[in-house]
């Protein structure tokens, strides 16, 4: 097995054929630029560690007890969750105009040929890429539009009313279920924003940090980094239920430049 990359693609592998998840990841181990973080057996499973881990690719069966592949995919869009780039690996073909509807990566068929894999890797990798590009204003000569100054106020609906309360006293935003919900020092209620990036965008990038693709936290408002699970951290907020925020392993190496970890 060949070392891994800096900044390997991270990957999660979802098979309820215990045999089928652990020749995958045999095949996954011969790839420096691919890191299987974890290995599921359901689709529950697979729809939590994508929540949680936030992988940059996922392989799912597409028959699972509970939740098959599909599933996965459209409960986490109901939910409002970012998708990884996922790719359906299955011995059926039947399913793969379907596959392709929910906009997958890619459509393996059992057993995977590596060179096929090889191919599935290698276009999420430029699709990585490209979407990590520099905005093209940055090569064209355009010049980029002003920021906008950050919102020092912030509208909080509760109890059928509308509060407003400072920015500086917001403790974190979570999304669910596409209803992004705001805790502040004195109330906790639902926000007029849609999503996480408009919320984050209005705000003090400097104060404002997205440690989780469902959490927005304000750092002066961490009371505790506690370590996890695989060299992973859980930030404890200054709320009233001391609630407890998974870091992405995307956003690990910025918590630890950040408090020198």
């Amino acid at each position: 097995m060949r070392d891994r990359a800096t900044g390997a693609l991270t990957a999660i592998v979802v098979d309820d054929e215990q045999l089928a998840c652990d020749e995958l990841s045999y095949l996954l181990m011969d790839f420096p630029e691919v890191e299987v973080v974890a290995t599921g057996s359901n689709g529950l499973e697979a729809a939590e560690l994508i929540q949680k881990l936030e992988p940059d690719l996922a392989f799912l069966d597409v028959h699972m007890p509970g939740l098959d592949g599909m599933g996965v995919v459209r409960r986490l869009r109901e939910k409002g969750v970012e998708l990884p780039f996922f790719t359906f690996v299955t011995a059926y073909d039947q399913y793969a105009v379907e596959a392709f509807r929910l906009e997958a990566l890619d459509y393996l068929l059992k057993p995977v040929d590596k060179v096929r894999l090889a191919e599935t890797i290698e276009r999420a990798r430029r699709m990585i890429q490209e979407k990590k590009a520099p905005d093209s204003s940055a090569t064209t000569g355009s010049l980029p539009k002003p920021a906008a100054a950050p919102r020092s106020k912030l509208l909080i609906r509760a109890s059928n009313r509308n509060f407003i309360v400072d920015a500086a006293d917001l403790i974190y935003a979570t999304i669910d279920s596409g209803l992004i919900t705001l805790v502040a020092t004195n109330m906790e209620g639902q926000s007029n924003y849609r999503t996480i990036e408009d919320l984050q965008s209005s705000l003090d990038r400097e104060m404002f940090w997205r440690v989780h693709r469902s959490y927005l936290v304000n750092i002066n408002r961490i009371k505790e980094v506690v370590p996890w699970f695989k060299s992973s951290y859980q930030l404890r907020m200054d709320d009233k239920k001391h609630t407890e925020i998974p870091v992405s392993r995307v956003q690990t190496r910025r918590l630890r430049e950040l408090f020198k970890l």
